[in-house]
């Protein structure tokens, strides 16, 4: 179960992952995942975590250059999709508007990577996980439901 606030040590990359699944267990349809963090921090290896906790199809990439990706449940598992967001390379809050993500909030949990400052508008509430990354490369997570 996730500690929400406490700050999480992730010294490998399967830790990284394992923070994910735990969380992706604990997320349903309408929930807005906010990923904060400099590049290398370990914002796409969590969402491969999240993946798994949601138990929808792979692989999970980052979406740098496409933006958005739409994973889809697999057979037996919660049901809900997983749209995975790359908001790097957006210009601005009109061209993640032009994206519809409010629209799949009904359906799917949406994961923003570098969404920090834009993606919050788009629901009332969302998570937000801040990962750092320490001079000695082990990552620092921590998860907060925002209102």
């Amino acid at each position: 179960m996730i500690s929400w606030t406490v700050p999480v040590e992730l010294p490998e990359t399967t830790d990284t992952e394992a923070f994910g699944e735990e969380l992706g267990r604990e997320l349903g349809a309408g929930d807005l995942v906010v990923l904060s963090g400099p590049l290398g921090a370990g914002k796409t290896a969590l969402v491969r975590g999240l993946a798994r906790g949601l138990q929808v199809a792979g692989p999970i990439t980052s979406p740098t250059f496409v933006i958005a990706r739409e994973h889809r449940p697999l057979p037996g598992g919660p049901g809900v999709s997983l749209v995975h967001v790359d908001a790097y390379r957006l210009g601005g809050i009109e061209e993640l508007d032009d994206l519809d993500l409010d629209t799949d909030l009904t359906e799917a949990v949406v994961a923003v990577e570098w969404g920090e400052g834009v993606a919050e508008r788009l629901a009332d509430r969302h998570v937000l996980v801040t990962l750092e990354r320490r001079p000695d490369d082990v990552r620092v997570a921590r998860a907060e439901r925002m209102s």
